[in-house]
Order: C-alpha cells, then structure tokens, then sequence
C-alpha cells in the first residue's frame, strides 16, 4: 500500500455480522485502515461500545430516537462523534470527500440507496449487501463504471470466484471491470457453492414443521436471522446466483448451484482447457473481507489456516428444487428480467418476517414468493432508482395482502 495516510472506511451495518467481522479484521491493521463512520439501525448500546471503541467522525442510526438516545450517552463519554439519522445520514458518510471505501453490509433493500450512492460517489465499495445488485443489477454495475468505483465481493462465494479468475481480468480494477471479456479469458462455467443449509436431508414433510428456532441455527456460518432463514430455504444462494450474473457478465445458463456440505471449497470456476479453478477455506467471513479490503495485496485476517487432513473429504450434490422452491424462482426470475428480481427479492424480505414473527410456516416462504410473482405487474424498465423503489414498494404490499389472506 503506497498511502502514507491509513485508508478511511465508512462501514455500513456495523453492528451485523459482517460488521463486527470487518472490525475484527481492521483492529489487526490499524495502521492501513481507519474507521470514518459507523452505522446501524437501532442498536443504541451496541453502538455506543463501538463509538467508544473506535472514535469515529461520524455514527448514523435509522431514526431520530435512536440517533438521539446514542447522543445522549455518547455525551457521557470523552468521544466527539457526531450522531446523525436516517437516510441523509447514510448518504453523507458515504459520499463524505474523506471517505475512501465503504463496506456495504446492510441486510436487504434497506442497504440499496447508500450503496448506489458509493458507486456515484466512485468509492471503493465492499459489497456484502447483495441486494443492491439483486434489486439494481444494471443501474448499479453502470453507476460503478461510470464513476470509476472499485466493486469488491465479499460475499465469500463471488470472493472466491474473484480470485479463481486469471489476472488479465481481475487487474483492471476489480470485479466491475470484467465485464464482457469472459470470451477472451476462457471462462466457461462458474460454480456457486451452498452448505444446503440445516435441512438438507430434509423431507418435504420435515420441512413443512420447520422452527424459526431450527432455521437461524446454520451450521457452518454465523448469520443473522434473515440471512440464515434464507439459506435455510436455499434463496440466499439464489440471491447469489442473481449477484454473479451481473458482477461477471455470465449467461445464466452458465451459472451452476452445487451443494458443498462442508462448505471449504467457496465457489469454482471452470475454463475451456478443462481447468477447474477452486478456492478453499475455513468459513470464516473474515477471509474474503481481509481479501477484499486489500486487494491486490494479502493481509492476515485472523483465521485459522485451513487443515486438509481434518477435512478428510469434500461431498457435492445437486440441489433438490422441487424441496427447494425458491432457488428454481431466483433462475425464472433471472431470465424473465425487468422487475421480476426486485419483487423477488421484496417479497423474500416480508416473507421471511412473516416467518420469523411465526405467522406463516417455512414452506409458505416460496408459495408467498411465487404468489407475488404471478400477481405483480412486471416492469422492464428498471433504469432509474424511483422505477426500482416502485416495484419493490408495489410487490410488499402485494404480499402483506397475501399473508392477510392466509389468515
């Protein structure tokens, strides 16, 4: 790193998993990174430790109660953070002229307008909030490009591919540089790999009685609640599959699911010469966002190296999607274009919040989504930001309506 000056981070979501995860990581390296801003949605006290602990120019709550009782506390103590609200909040410290990079580690749509706003703004952005692409795949990959913002996966399956790609493509800035020279490359398949989550084995019947209290309990990766719900149903995998297609410019039919038990291998990527690329790993977060934070340099993280032996083995599978709907409805999604992926992805959201709050079973989670599906009105075009929020604002409604139904 040729910088003199460390490196300053706006970090969104900070009091998630990916959060305390990326915090873990810059604690080891408080030499090349500096914490510009925290943000959070309503976790006063957790923030309050974290402001304490890491002096940040800026904190950003979801609402004005919340930014107002962290104010408050804050005051109590020799930090001079200044506590900011809502969405101009996070447009702020993402735009901000000191700001260098921003990990975007917002759960769901809720992270989509800051996000794009640190593309315009030609940050380096850390994308861990898949929505953004999952909602605005087009607008946000041109944003990107436009503005000369370096687009990093963390997600550790994309980070994985990232890495399994040659040099001629990852070398002109990062993964929004590649598009449309995956020809030239050799690139014929790439392979997003899924745990298949706690009820694998699971029967149709077993599925139906599925627990919010067994669904957050993931076991291989530490998770919040929605995220493990939805790898619980496989639609955070097709969450995945619909940020690859647009992070590197392959045909969908291209694009393959397989399930990976152990979850070491992170994703592959297969070239022409019958090569297949793999990158291995224990399932720590902290590895592709060390990656990504550095890149194209390596840095330690804090994970424990990888020990083949204890591993023994490694299983793959096909993913069973008549016991898994939702993973099919991210592939028809993909291909019937336009809006279809944002009302997807709204209806996923209100779905699995339905779900939590136990007011619909775990297999009701697909039937709302394809409900939605059938009954929204698709819109192909999805070029600006307003048309995006429109369709994502028509479709909740159009499932809230579902759910009241069920009722």
């Amino acid at each position: 790193m040729t910088e003199s000056k460390p490196s300053q981070i706006t970090l969104l979501g900070a009091t998630g998993s990916i959060g305390v995860s990326t915090l873990d990581v810059i604690s080891r390296h408080t030499e090349r990174y500096q914490i510009h801003a925290l943000t959070a949605n309503t976790s006063v006290e957790a923030m309050e430790k974290l402001c304490i602990r890491w002096s940040p120019a800026y904190a950003v709550m979801s609402d004005e109660t919340s930014a107002k009782e962290l104010s408050e506390r804050l005051q109590n103590s020799d930090v001079e953070t200044q506590v900011l609200a809502g969405e101009a909040g996070l447009l702020r410290v993402v735009q901000h002229e000191d700001v260098d990079c921003v990990v975007a580690a917002i759960v769901g749509a809720a992270g989509l307008v800051p996000t794009l706003a640190a593309a315009s703004a030609g940050k380096r952005i850390l994308l861990a909030n898949k929505e953004a692409l999952v909602m605005s795949g087009k607008l946000f990959v041109d944003t990107a490009k436009e503005n000369d913002a370096v687009l990093m996966p963390v997600d550790s399956e994309h980070n994985a591919i990232f890495q399994c790609l040659p040099n001629c493509l990852t070398s002109h800035h990062s993964s929004v540089k590649i598009t449309n020279q995956n020809t030239k490359a050799g690139i014929e398949r790439i392979w997003l790999t899924a745990s298949g989550g706690p009820f694998r084995e699971y029967s149709a019947d077993q599925l139906h009685d599925v627990t919010p209290e067994q669904a957050v309990n993931h076991p291989n990766w530490d998770m919040g609640k929605k995220i493990s719900v939805d790898s619980a149903t496989l639609m955070n995998k097709g969450l995945e599959l619909i940020e690859a297609y647009w992070l590197f410019d392959m045909d969908i039919a291209n694009i393959d699911v397989v399930v990976h038990p152990q979850s070491v291998i992170h994703s592959m990527v297969t070239y022409t010469d019958g090569s297949v690329l793999a990158q291995l790993g224990n399932p720590d977060m902290r590895t592709p966002i060390a990656h990504a934070l550095a890149w194209p340099e390596r840095i330690e993280s804090g994970v424990e190296p990888l020990n083949i032996f204890d591993v023994a083995k490694l299983d793959f599978e096909r993913p069973d999607l008549d016991r898994f709907p939702c993973l099919r409805l991210c592939y028809e999604a993909i291909k019937a274009g336009g809006s279809a992926t944002i009302v997807l992805n709204a209806a996923n959201e209100i779905a699995v919040s339905a779900f939590l709050d136990e007011k619909i079973g775990f297999t009701d989670i697909a039937v709302l989504i394809e409900k939605t599906l059938d009954e929204a009105v698709m819109t192909e075009d999805v070029s600006s930001l307003e048309s995006i929020l429109e369709a994502d604002r028509a479709a909740r409604i159009i499932t809230n309506n579902c759910i009241a139904e069920m009722h």
